[in-house]
């Protein structure tokens, strides 16, 4: 592998975390986005089970791709197949967190079993196979993608346990000064454009 793959790999990197972030550039995953971000622990959780999901989802989605269904001509296939894959990897995740994590799978309550139908996790799917990248630039751009939903949705967890304290007029309490907030998020994160 030469240097130039390398900074290929950056490139996928910076873009899938910062410039393309998921939730606030491609509005994907947003009902777990606004849903658990309300403390940092439970957001933190949500966010690592993510990048979990979307990592192996992007290996096992590419190698499916790759080597079953484009051999075969079964490339129509690939969103049907790439659901079932996810929402298996869903079902190990939530079984993992239930076993050693009973807290964290309470707080996360029915957001856990949403990642399955997170289109975050479906897009990343979907856009490596578009872009077609290779196996290694798949899973550094489903981890990239992944890391870029952790950071927003952390740091909309840390405003938001910041924001409770706060006097905030009545008709924005609650979501309508989420949604501010995240909008705010999205405009800061526009910044990255010019990064790449």
């Amino acid at each position: 592998m030469n240097s130039q793959y390398f900074v290929n790999l950056l490139i996928i990197a910076i873009s899938a975390a910062f410039i393309n972030n998921v939730v606030l550039s491609q509005f994907l995953g947003i009902c777990s986005f606004l849903g658990i971000s309300n403390k940092i622990k439970t957001a933190s959780g949500m966010g690592f089970a993510v990048i979990f999901v979307i990592t192996l989802s992007s290996i096992i989605c590419s190698l499916i791709y790759d080597f079953i269904l484009l051999p075969m001509d079964l490339e129509y296939l690939k969103t049907i197949v790439f659901i079932i894959i996810i929402a298996a990897l869903v079902q190990l995740v939530e079984m993992v967190i239930k076993k050693y994590s009973p807290a964290l799978y309470d707080a996360l309550g029915v957001y856990l079993p949403l990642i399955t139908t997170n289109c975050a996790v479906l897009g990343v799917a979907l856009i490596n196979v578009e872009n077609g990248f290779d196996i290694v630039e798949s899973i550094v751009n489903g981890f990239a993608t992944a890391a870029g939903f952790l950071v927003a949705i952390v740091v909309l967890a840390g405003i938001r346990e910041r924001m409770e304290h706060n006097d905030i007029t009545v008709s924005f309490r609650g979501f309508p000064i989420t949604l501010v907030t995240a909008t705010l998020m999205a405009m800061a994160f526009y910044g990255f454009a010019g990064l790449v």
